[in-house]
């Protein structure tokens, strides 16, 4: 098996990277355990995806956790990825503080329990400080439904009838403290967006990999950068 890591050159490196953590399910399913227990066994795999992003040198790193369009699963399931955030959080939030983690919240706050909410503010004030890397965690959230609620809130605050720029949408999104995004990766085998991060990966460098989120591993981390670095961007020019 190749080591990526040593392949890995000083630069460039990706700044932002935006993961699509697809594959929870299915490996349940392989397993021949409940749906539930792939989100745990996903949810372990965090920590050690942020050691080696803050091994690289990432400064931020947006994880999909739950969009909009997973109001439609199964309300048991729904309530167990609520039950797994807070036990999340609860039991990282030393481990947080310790690496300099600044937690982010991305997404509509409509809809969410109000035990979530308070879960994710909490992490989120606890963190406030943290500087070295920031985790984004992307929870009811939708691409389209992020665009028009910036629009929304231009209109809602704009004091003249001038355009709306794109500097005025980037101001209001969810993401509006983060870099673009530079990569993002799909686990779990599919080729598809499922409306992540739209505005943001405009540039992105996009891998797709063919490995469950619950196996996801350091080194997938190193080979989606070491692809990333053997790309040209020119960001449309020449």
């Amino acid at each position: 098996m190749r080591n990526y890591k040593t392949s890995i050159a000083p630069s460039p490196l990706p700044t932002h990277v935006a993961i699509i953590m697809d594959g929870n399910g299915r490996w349940a399913k392989r397993h021949s355990l409940p749906r539930s227990e792939g989100h745990r066994k996903g949810a372990e795999a965090i920590e050690p995806l942020m050691d080696a992003a803050l091994d690289l040198g990432v400064r931020a790193v947006s994880l999909y956790a739950f969009s909009t369009e997973n109001w439609a699963r199964p309300r048991g399931e729904i309530l167990n990825l609520w039950k797994l955030l807070n036990y999340f959080f609860e039991q990282k939030i030393d481990y947080l503080k310790a690496r300099d983690i600044r937690i982010m919240h991305s997404g509509l706050r409509t809809r969410l329990p109000s035990a979530t909410l308070r879960t994710i503010d909490r992490a989120v004030q606890e963190t406030t400080k943290n500087r070295k890397i920031i985790l984004n965690f992307c929870i009811n959230y939708g691409g389209r439904q992020e665009i028009v609620h910036a629009v929304n809130r231009c209109l809602e605050e704009r004091r003249s009838l001038s355009p709306i720029t794109m500097g005025d949408i980037e101001r209001r999104l969810f993401t509006s403290d983060l870099p673009p995004v530079d990569l993002l990766i799909r686990t779990g085998g599919e080729f598809r967006i499922s409306n992540f991060l739209l505005w943001q990966i405009a540039y992105a460098e996009l891998v797709f990999m063919d490995v469950l989120w619950p196996d996801f591993r350091p080194r997938h981390l190193y080979r989606a950068v070491y692809e990333f670095q053997r790309r040209e961007r020119r960001f449309g020019g020449l």
